[in-house]
């Protein structure tokens, strides 16, 4: 990797050889190649912001609007926690290939910003996670920085970074990904050097595959909600997922589409639901039965640390406020018991994520029945 400093050493000695009095004071030809330079990186960005907003909107025409997700009730549910409470501290989806958590992703950010989540490629470097030059002005004596997929996370319209398969990657990068995530700071050290702290704002996104590796329970816990996807088992809805995915592709570039037309209107109308938790959710209450019942699953499920209960009142309030309750009750913290406690449960140091099964719905229930309130 080049090293920032030597880069800049070798740039300003170039500038003050052009400028013909020992870089003291820049000469005529230096200012013209100045403003030039000026010039051409100014219209490479504009024409790279065209790209790829031209891309984008390519994109989108692609992706299946949210309403006609059939099922996915769970990672619907944690991603519009994560919308309306951003410092829940990001979603984790857990199931096998196939079952459509990425098209879900996808969907519910264009209903939502009408963009598209910052994704993560498998086998990103450390450069394209982190940021570092560009190749070809660099090759040109002319260095320019370019933004890591972290950065452009939190300058995109989504405010998201999705990482498919994020089990595969190496827990270095996981480490920084959640640190940056939870922290809002990316502060880098690279080659013995600390580099310039940045300041980012991103809801991270991941998705895994169990049975092909988990994540070091460490790192498990940095995300707020985990949701388990499955296949639609019932033969109904899987009949209505293969006639809305096939009707979406033969319909979407038809600007008389009722069906589309249909679909747009309800994704405008979550929507705006949406944004009103959000407007909502300062207001929303929280009373001591709330918290007294947040300590009762801690202690009862075994949790280490407390962030699972922090998770668990910031989830709950959410949920209340998609709801339009002015108060957060038992009920709202039962139902988030499972995405906010799924991953904590004590289970050693395996990284595995056991199954959540009707004795611990009950136990859900038997803990939060004796709270008063």
């Amino acid at each position: 990797m080049t090293d920032a400093n030597d880069v800049r050493d070798e740039y300003d000695y170039g500038y003050r050889h052009r400028t013909g009095e020992g870089g003291t004071e820049p000469g005529e030809d230096a200012i013209e190649h100045s403003a030039e330079h000026t010039a051409e990186h100014s219209a490479e960005h504009d024409a790279d912001a065209a790209h790829d907003a031209e891309q984008e909107a390519a994109a989108l025409a692609t992706v299946l609007p949210y309403s006609l997700i059939v099922g996915q009730e769970e990672l619907r549910t944690a991603l519009e926690i994560a919308y309306v409470c951003p410092a829940v501290g990001g979603v984790l989806a857990t199931g096998q290939r196939g079952t459509a958590k990425t098209t879900t992703v996808r969907a519910f950010t264009k209903m939502a910003v009408g963009g598209l989540p910052v994704t993560m490629p498998i086998g990103a470097t450390d450069d394209r996670v982190l940021g570092g030059w560009r190749i070809k002005e660099l090759m040109k004596g002319k260095p320019r920085k370019s933004d890591g997929l972290l950065v452009q996370a939190s300058k995109s319209k989504a405010h998201m970074l999705y990482v498919d398969e994020i089990n595969l990657l190496d827990d270095y990068l996981v480490n920084i990904i959640l640190d940056a995530a939870s922290t809002g700071i990316l502060a880098l050290e690279r080659d013995h050097r600390s580099e310039q702290t940045q300041h980012v704002e991103f809801t991270l996104v991941g998705t895994m595959n169990p049975d092909e590796g988990g994540l070091r329970p460490q790192l498990l816990d940095r995300f707020g909600l985990v949701a388990a996807v499955e296949s639609e088992p019932e033969a109904l809805k899987r009949q209505l997922i293969v006639e809305r995915v096939l009707r979406f592709e033969a319909e979407r570039g038809d600007p008389g589409s009722q069906f589309m037309a249909d679909a747009a209107r309800a994704d405008a109308e979550k929507r705006a639901v949406l944004d009103a938790a959000r407007r909502r959710l300062a207001h929303v209450e929280c009373g001591s039965a709330v918290y007294a019942g947040c300590a009762a699953l801690a202690e009862g499920f075994q949790l280490a640390g407390h962030r699972g209960e922090i998770v668990l009142v910031r989830a709950a309030q959410a949920l209340a406020a998609i709801e339009g309750a002015p108060s957060v009750t038992l009920r709202h913290l039962a139902d988030v018991a499972k995405p906010a406690l799924f991953h904590r449960r004590g289970r050693g140091d395996t990284g595995t994520l056991p199954l959540w099964g009707g004795e611990d719905d009950a136990q859900v229930r038997d803990l939060l029945a004796d709270i008063r309130g």
